[in-house]
């Protein structure tokens, strides 16, 4: 598995591949529209089979250009120094997630255009092979839908491929944060400023514009208007409005985690970590932890020591390994997570550092190391504290905690 809730594919050149539940909506969209509805519109003839066979063969295809589109990110911004360890395909497409921030505007400039020009290369790249399947074609433009119907089942995989990923590539070429286009505007207004924090505000809000600018188109089509370009229907306007909807959100929570980065960079852990915890024998019976330990303490957490040496952690998730008809009688060793298993930190590692660890992981704590033994327990909520007395207003919310810089597209 890959994060919790995500299923990972594999890896390429290292780089994690995961897919979010997520996609398999916009999967099932995609290759439902293609066999009902476009597919048959342009080959009457195609048996059900064939159509379905085909817009399968479609998604599929599809989703492997973005993930094409995705790698380009990844392996241009570890070239560039920036450390990249896995790729999320989800409903609005995919994500390299990134550790931190690139080291300089022209790293961030490079990483940022090779996606869209990836999906450029990849559309026209598509066109010329329908061409070349396909042999000249003689367009009536009385009747241009024939030459379609002329297309072969390659070819016409090919001709749906072109267009969309020229689309897609165009789409992530808009200058608004934290699309593609929006990151190419930070990089340049970096480069032009020096200041990093200036320039992904300005780039933030382009993209809360553009994102504002799409809700309101949508809201058009859903009231019965044509758009131009976009069309028209209810459920197209819905799409279009939760796509601006999403990219909004995007847009400002990737500022505050900026923010968060500059604000943690050179904080260490040792400064933020919590020294007074209560730590618990491997003997201990779960009835006893929960009663005297659990239930009248505000720790959710409990380090298990013996004889001062470090075994592992016990929480509430651990709890739920057992019955609880078999907490009388069950022991802390047997259902605690072991050291070998724990995500730990040493008391110098930057908090920003510490923060993805937490997000990446899906942890409320982290063990914190020094000389093999236990010397703090880093919380979320200590993060959070520490912020809401040093970083002022801008930043809210345990939720931008959650997540860390990444490169959609």
């Amino acid at each position: 598995m890959g994060r919790l809730g995500n299923l990972r594919l594999g890896s390429i050149a290292g780089i994690g591949i995961d897919v979010d539940w997520s996609l398999l909506i916009i999967f099932f969209l995609i290759t439902f529209s293609l066999a009902a509805g476009v597919f048959p519109a342009w080959h009457p003839d195609w048996s059900p089979i064939l159509s379905w066979t085909m817009a399968l063969a479609a998604a599929v295809l599809f989703f492997t250009s973005v993930l094409a589109h995705e790698l380009s990110h990844a392996l241009v911004g570890r070239a560039k120094g920036v450390q990249i360890g896995r790729i999320t395909l989800f409903i609005f497409g995919g994500m390299a997630h990134m550790e931190r921030e690139p080291p300089s505007w022209r790293a961030e400039f490079w990483m940022a255009i090779v996606g869209p020009l990836t999906s450029l290369v990849l559309g026209f790249g598509f066109l010329w092979l329908a061409a070349l399947v396909s042999g000249p074609l003689e367009i009536n433009p009385d009747d241009p839908g024939a030459a379609l119907a002329a297309l072969g089942p390659t070819a016409t995989l090919l001709a749906w491929l072109g267009p969309i990923n020229i689309l897609l590539g165009l789409f992530n070429l808009v200058p608004g944060f934290p699309l593609d286009g929006g990151r190419v505007l930070r990089a340049m207004i970096w480069g032009a400023t020096g200041n990093l924090r200036l320039a992904t505000r300005w780039a933030s809000r382009a993209g809360q514009g553009f994102a504002l600018l799409l809700m309101a188109t949508g809201l058009v089509m859903m009231l019965g208007m044509q758009v131009p370009f976009f069309g028209g229907g209810f459920v197209n306007g819905l799409w279009l409005a939760f796509i601006g909807w999403f990219l909004n959100a995007m847009a400002g929570m990737s500022y505050r985690q900026l923010l968060i980065d500059e604000s943690l960079g050179h904080v260490p852990v040792r400064q933020l970590m919590q020294t007074r915890f209560t730590r618990i024998d491997p003997l201990l019976r779960i009835r006893t932890l929960i009663d005297e330990h659990l239930m009248p303490s505000g720790q959710r957490a409990f380090p298990v020591e013996d004889d001062g040496q470090f075994l592992g952690m016990v929480s509430l998730t651990d709890l739920r390994k057992c019955a609880s008809s078999q907490w009388p009688s069950t022991i802390v060793s047997e259902i605690m997570t072991p050291v070998s298993a724990l995500v730990t930190v040493t008391p110098e590692k930057d908090a920003s550092e510490a923060l993805a660890l937490l997000g990446q992981r899906d942890l409320n704590q982290l063990p914190v190391i020094e000389n093999n033994a236990l010397v703090g327990l880093l919380r979320r909520e200590d993060i959070v504290k520490w912020l809401s007395l040093h970083a002022g207003a801008e930043l809210t919310g345990d939720e931008d905690l959650r997540h860390r810089a990444r490169v959609p597209g």
